[in-house]
C-alpha cells in the first residue's frame, strides 16, 4: 500500500511538471485555429484588440492577395475604425473594421463567406469583417475604399 501511494505521488509530480512546462509551448501556439475556417486565430492574453485585428487582416491578405497587400488593408482599417472591430459610425450606417454599409452587409456576408467556416454573421466581428473585406477586394479591388488615402 505504501509503495502504491509513493508511486502515485511520483506520477502526479511528473504530470504536474509536464503541465507546468507546457506554458511556453501553449503561448507559441497562439496562431493555431480555435474553430473551423480561415484565420481562426486566438487572441493572446493581454494582446490589444488592434494588434489582434492586424494579425487577422494579415492572415486574410496572405490567403487572398489584395492590391497593396496587408499593409494597405491595415492602413485602411486603421483609418476606418482605428482597428477596433466593434466600431460603428455615429449613425450606425457603417460597421466594423472596414466600416461596411449596414444595409449592404447581409448580402456581402452571404456572398463572401461559406457556412462551413462558422463565421459570425455580424459586421462587428473582426474576423468576419476582415475576411469579407479581403475576399471582396481580392475579387473586385479597393473600389469602396478608394478615397481613404492609403
Amino acid at each position: 500500500m505504501i509503495r502504491f501511494a509513493t508511486a502515485a505521488t511520483a506520477g502526479c509530480a511528473i504530470v504536474l511538471s509536464v503541465l507546468a512546462s507546457a506554458g511556453p509551448a501553449a503561448a507559441m501556439a497562439r496562431s493555431e485555429p480555435r474553430s473551423a475556417g480561415p484565420c481562426a486565430l486566438a487572441r493572446d492574453d493581454g494582446e490589444a484588440i488592434q494588434d489582434f485585428s492586424i494579425r487577422i487582416i494579415q492572415c486574410a491578405a496572405d490567403r487572398w492577395p489584395v492590391p497593396g497587400g496587408a499593409d494597405k488593408a491595415i492602413c485602411i482599417a486603421q483609418r476606418e475604425s482605428g482597428l477596433v472591430p466593434t466600431a460603428s459610425s455615429a449613425t450606425g450606417e457603417y460597421l466594423g473594421l472596414f466600416q461596411h454599409s449596414a444595409v449592404a452587409w447581409p448580402d456581402r456576408y452571404a456572398e463572401w463567406t461559406r457556412p462551413v467556416w462558422g463565421l459570425k454573421p455580424t459586421a462587428l466581428n473582426g474576423r468576419t469583417n476582415a475576411i469579407v473585406t479581403i475576399r471582396m477586394v481580392n475579387a473586385e479591388g479597393w473600389g469602396p475604399w478608394s478615397g481613404v488615402g492609403c
